[in-house]
């Protein structure tokens, strides 16, 4: 008798079964089956077109001798084509506002992004439920306050004669002028935007913790750790993909300095430091369609290379990007 050669797989060898094949769905039965989300998400769909791409087209006026009457697409190229980039960059106080903006968002970016973080760990301890959900609460309404309210509080509270320079004189100490030196308005600025922002990004790293299995802190208790190696191994690392998300996502923000809280709160005596591109902007070229055009192109791109560098670096570390 002749033995045939019988080609065993490496798996079954090893005693490991082979994983199943997934069957494969085709386009057409996946939307039969989730059409109820599709038509859901349509309105986004159509929102994002409408209200975001669409409206790219207009970037060609950074580029052009715009003219109400011929339109966008009507108007002339300008000679050369980059007149409007090198009139804007040749500005002096261009070059203030940007280095002030970029200024403000490494502030934001040391003390008020590692904020929330700190923020949703400290209430993830807290055993009292409804002491965690009034103090939640209280934190969350100032992200619903607009800011040119928020700067009239702070206008009234902060003052010559407001409560905080009374305190001080009375304990001895010289009054503080917030809005019209540039260290205490700096000061003033990134609490007010923690103040105002934290309860937002408390809620996302909660619900990030919230997803967190159980089983992985009764296991740290069984070794005999406490709640800092709970929340050193176990808290911190299993939200990092969180953190890192959120991370990428202000980045893109960079050149974005606030418009509403810096142009509420800021005097012609604080312009050296609060002087940020977006007031620059409202201030000197809000009438000019082709600069304006021309600096928000300079934003996109920038922000955009941002996000990829980082997305890129967030996967090399071992990480989770957007995509």
């Amino acid at each position: 008798m002749t033995q045939e050669n019988i080609s065993v797989k490496p798996e079954v060898v090893m005693g490991q079964l082979p994983k199943p094949e997934k069957p494969k769905i085709s386009i057409k039965d996946k939307a039969k089956k989730y059409w109820p989300y599709y038509v859901m998400f349509l309105p986004c769909i159509v929102f994002l077109v409408l209200f975001s791409y669409i409206p790219m087209g207009g970037i060609i006026v950074a580029f052009k001798d715009y003219r109400l009457l011929k339109g966008i697409y009507g108007s002339p190229f300008i000679d050369p084509i980059f007149t409007h980039f090198i009139d804007l960059f040749e500005s002096p106080n261009f070059w203030r506002a940007f280095c002030n903006t970029l200024d403000l968002f490494a502030l934001r970016l040391v003390f008020g992004f590692p904020y929330p973080i700190f923020l949703a760990v400290l209430f993830n301890e807290l055993k009292c439920a409804k002491y965690a959900k009034f103090v939640q609460t209280i934190l969350f309404i100032p992200y619903f306050i607009s800011w040119v309210v928020m700067a009239g509080m702070l206008k009234t509270i902060f003052n010559l004669n407001g409560i905080v320079n009374q305190l001080l004189q009375a304990m001895g100490f010289a009054k503080v002028d917030f809005f019209q030196t540039n260290v205490p308005f700096l000061i003033l600025t990134i609490l007010s935007g923690m103040l105002k922002d934290s309860g937002y990004g408390m809620i996302i790293y909660l619900a990030a913790i919230t997803g967190i299995d159980q089983g992985l802190y009764e296991a740290v208790e069984i070794d005999g750790g406490n709640r800092g190696h709970k929340m050193w191994h176990i808290t911190l690392p299993c939200i990092k993909s969180t953190i890192a998300i959120q991370l990428i996502l202000s980045l893109s923000g960079i050149l974005n300095g606030g418009l509403d809280q810096i142009y509420n709160t800021y005097s012609t005596s604080v312009y050296n430091v609060a002087d940020i591109i977006d007031t620059y902007v409202f201030r000197n070229i809000s009438e000019e369609v082709e600069l304006g055009t021309a600096l928000g192109l300079f934003k996109s791109v920038i922000s955009l290379g941002l996000i990829l560098i980082s997305n890129k670096i967030a996967k090399l570390l071992g990480g989770e990007g957007i995509w």
